[in-house]
Formats: C-alpha cells, structure tokens, sequence
C-alpha cells in the first residue's frame, strides 16, 4: 500500500506562488497529489511536486533545453519529465529574477492571444 503521508510543505510554494500570480488571469489551486499549483485558464502552470523537492513547470521544450544547460544547478530533468513540456526546478536554489523569467516563458505559453498582447502593451507602458 502506498504511503499516503505527505512530503511536501505547502509554504515552500509561497515564494513561487505569489511571483505565479502576479501574470493575468492566473489562480491558485491544487495539482494532483494534493500539491499547491498554479493554473491559467484551468490549465497547469506550475506546481509544487509531492516530493516536497522541486516546483515542475510547464515550459516548451526549446526553452527547457536552454535552461537545462545554462543553469544546470537550478533547473533538472527527471526521467518521466521528458516526454512532456516540463522542467523542474529546485525548491531552493533558484532566484527571484530568473524564476520571473521563466514562470513569464510558462504564462505565455498558457495564455490566449489577446490576453498576450494585452499584456505586452501593458509592459510597454510601464517602460
């Protein structure tokens, strides 16, 4: 029988999960396993993996392979991520601008066109 303990702490998302919410039309939720994630429109955008050890993220998988090897002490590949448009990255040694970055790559990839170009035109405002 499987251990149904939990292995994760619901607060190691927080830190991901505000920087998460900050994109449009994002929302709180809970991913299978019962882990904190993340979500646009319904669909997964991150989530704190049942580990308890890294935050998987949807990411394409040109982008993945860029970030696999220009930060390999950050982000890693499990064997069933391959297949599948996910990294992972560690619940721990990462910092706030480059998980900006790549929660931003992990939106796009989930947004809709208008809600891009809305927000594109935003940014550009801010400049």
């Amino acid at each position: 029988m499987k251990d149904q303990r939990q292995k994760f702490n619901y607060a190691d998302f927080d830190p991901v999960k505000a920087v998460a919410l900050t994109f449009p039309d994002t929302e709180e939720g809970i991913s299978h396993e019962g882990t904190p994630s993340v979500t646009v429109r319904g669909k997964l955008m991150c989530r704190l993996h049942d580990s308890g050890e890294f935050i998987s993220i949807r990411i394409g998988f040109e982008e993945r392979d860029k970030y696999l090897d220009s930060h390999p002490e950050i982000f890693h590949l499990p064997d069933h991520f391959k297949a599948y448009p996910y990294i992972a990255m560690w619940l721990h040694n990462y910092n706030k601008a480059l998980l900006t970055e790549i929660l931003e790559i992990s939106w796009k990839g989930r947004a809709t066109k208008k809600q891009l170009k809305d927000y594109e035109a935003k940014k550009a405002a801010t400049l």
